[in-house]
């Protein structure tokens, strides 16, 4: 076995050919038996697998910064960066992350997590090298979705404009490989990237400019005549027209050809884009036929490729999400949905072909996405934005100024929530109620279960003006229709109006979204020690029930708020600033959440443990907050 023995980059270079692609195979097989069990991004590290290798056969990593974007497609670089023996806690709690992080290994040059960062970071690294007079290469790897990010093309035209030395790997997962990806192809790539070509090239620029008069209508007409050439044989002139070098395409699964190519660009002065071709899933048949659902993965039976079902009633939130919507669409015809890349991800696909005039699907951009439905929205068409609450972060300002300003109505389906879990740091939705909530205008629901989404999400597309519903990653509770007072319809939902679901005068909680159940079952608990607990489920981050909390504090002295956001500027914030301004000082507070940091990789269940958010950390936080002296002496 060669990988078992590779302690660093600098072993893959005393590999043959036939050794590396031997390593290659191990390699693949590591990453699906790994990811069979931890669950992770198989579809995309599949894919990269040979371009790894070549990158390391030819670069000299740490000196060398290669930055992976988005980096879910790190798997391979960490198996050849001093970490194979730790690839079995991949995505495990102290384990190593799904992402690069600098912190973990002075191989991740960058830390990575949401896409389209590559190109500008490298840039930034460039200039920082030279500052500092040193000399290295800095590569970026990126894959095409992240291409349709406006980021990528703003970090581009920065690079072609300062002419330095950036190579950039477009990885091309998309597209089936072409004819020109083959002996023609290389046989090109080789006269575009030799000495001799670029010397003529050059020297003829140079001797046409000196040509008195005639030199610079010469040189342009010169350098037109060759875009022309070259654009019979190659798809690169955008990259051109940018100031790149353009190399490709190329058979990204042809590790010989890429190491040849690398080469040959190691060197290079300016700008140079080569386009790799590879394919999603390689070496496993299920990935390959189903390259979407292997892209994220919880675990799965490597013999089969199914999904190894976990607890919960069979169907997860953004599920309940993609149904409701679909019904709802069929009442009106107004309706549309939007997405940002993540068509299944956020549960969408069922509304896609019912509805495919109806649906769009815009790419990696999501500033875009909230800028076209708020075009929509002046024409009264009710636009539902789905994306994960950590990618909706990137469209702050369209929120803020392009919706919520001029008061349209979007409606926000804000998934993924509250703890993720083993995509770490990156991905944990839990700080959205507090960029959204000092908005003007908008309006934050949470739903406690699948049956008041749908209540909600109505209720949102009746609404005239910007809503945000959010809910979290996971399956529904089974058990969530038994609760009592609903009904269908919005004759439950009005505008900032919380619901009481157990009475009680000893302590009070009042919780957001799926919280309300846990903090539920804690009252249960509670009532066997002797106290009475109210639970109220707040349904409303803004705005909050006012009133309620007014008389909730005038009969209860022990308010306990229950959220999965960060507590700062949070729901629980919000609590505290009613009682403020009200002037209601006869009451105790106590807010559970996420505390001021970033959350690591671990299980979701492991997680809301460690915050206390699980049914045993409420109920123990707010039986502690019971035996408390109302008044200290």
């Amino acid at each position: 076995m060669y990988l078992e023995h590779i302690k660093s980059p600098e072993d893959v270079k005393k590999l043959s050919p036939k050794e590396l692609r031997k390593l290659a195979d191990e390699m693949r097989q590591t990453i699906i038996w790994q990811v069979a069990k931890s669950g992770g991004h198989l579809s995309s590290n599949l894919g990269v697998v040979e371009l790894t290798i070549a990158l390391h056969y030819v670069f000299n990593s740490p000196v060398d910064k290669i930055l992976w974007d988005v980096g879910h497609q790190s798997y391979s670089h960490k198996l050849l960066t001093k970490r194979f023996d730790l690839f079995s806690t991949l995505r495990k709690h102290r384990g190593i992350c799904g992402f690069p992080r600098c912190d973990e290994s002075e191989h991740d040059a960058f830390g990575t997590g949401h896409s389209s960062t590559s190109i500008s970071a490298a840039l930034g690294i460039i200039e920082g090298r030279d500052i500092n007079k040193k000399d290295f290469n800095v590569i970026a790897v990126i894959g095409d979705g992240a291409m349709t990010a406006g980021l990528a093309f703003e970090g581009l035209n920065n690079a072609g404009h300062l002419k330095k030395n950036l190579i950039v790997i477009l990885n091309d997962n998309e597209m089936s490989i072409s004819r020109n990806v083959g002996a023609l192809s290389a046989y090109f790539n080789r006269i575009l990237t030799g000495e001799l070509y670029q010397r003529f090239k050059n020297e003829t620029k140079a001797f046409i400019k000196g040509i008195p008069r005639l030199g610079g209508k010469a040189a342009k007409f010169a350098q037109r005549t060759e875009e022309m050439i070259k654009g019979l044989f190659l798809p690169g002139i955008f990259f051109e027209e940018l100031g790149f070098n353009y190399i490709g395409p190329i058979d990204g699964h042809n590790i010989e050809l890429l190491i040849e190519n690398f080469v040959r660009v190691k060197k290079t002065s300016s700008p140079v884009l080569i386009h790799v071709i590879t394919k999603k899933g390689k070496g496993y048949e299920f990935a390959e036929e189903r390259p979407s659902l292997f892209h994220g993965i919880g675990p799965f039976d490597y013999d089969t490729g199914e999904p190894i079902k976990g607890k919960g009633s069979g169907i997860t939130f953004s599920e309940a999400f993609g149904e409701a919507l679909t019904d709802l669409a069929l009442k009106d015809d107004k309706v549309v949905a939007i997405t940002a890349a993540m068509k299944e991800g956020t549960g969408l696909q069922h509304f896609a072909r019912a509805y495919p005039d109806r649906f769009y699907d815009v790419g990696i951009a999501e500033p875009h996405a909230v800028t076209f439905a708020a075009g929509l929205a002046t024409q009264g068409i009710k636009p539902v934005v789905a994306i994960y609450s950590t990618f909706l972060q990137r469209a702050y300002d369209q929120i803020l100024h392009d919706v919520c300003l001029q008061n349209l109505h979007v409606v926000f389906a804000v998934d993924r929530a509250g703890i993720v879990g083993e995509d770490g740091p990156t991905h944990n939705g839990v700080f959205d109620v507090s960029y959204l909530r000092h908005i003007p205008n908008i309006v934050i629901m949470e739903p406690k279960n699948a049956k008041e989404m749908k209540m909600m999400l109505q209720y949102a597309l009746m609404h005239d003006g910007p809503v945000a519903l959010r809910y979290p990653r996971g399956k529904v509770q089974s058990d969530d229709m038994k609760l009592t007072g609903e009904t269908e319809g919005t004759s439950l939902i009005r505008c900032g109006k919380a619901e009481i679901l157990r009475n009680g005068t000893g302590i009070a909680f009042i919780a957001l979204g799926e919280t309300v159940l846990r903090a539920l079952s804690a009252a249960e608990r509670l009532e066997k020690e002797g106290i009475d607990a109210m639970v109220i489920n707040a349904r409303f981050a803004k705005p909050v029930d006012r009133d309620l909390i007014s008389a909730v504090a005038a009969v209860v002295p022990r308010i306990v708020t229950v959220e999965e956001n960060t507590l700062k500027g949070g729901f629980g914030s919000a609590v505290l600033e009613v009682l403020s301004e009200m002037e209601l000082h006869n009451v105790k507070v106590k807010c559970i959440g996420i505390p001021d940091g970033f959350i690591e990789h671990a299980q979701q269940s492991y997680l809301r443990k460690k915050y206390g958010l699980d049914e045993e950390g409420i109920y123990l936080t707010a039986l502690s907050f019971y035996r408390e002296p109302l008044f200290r002496m």
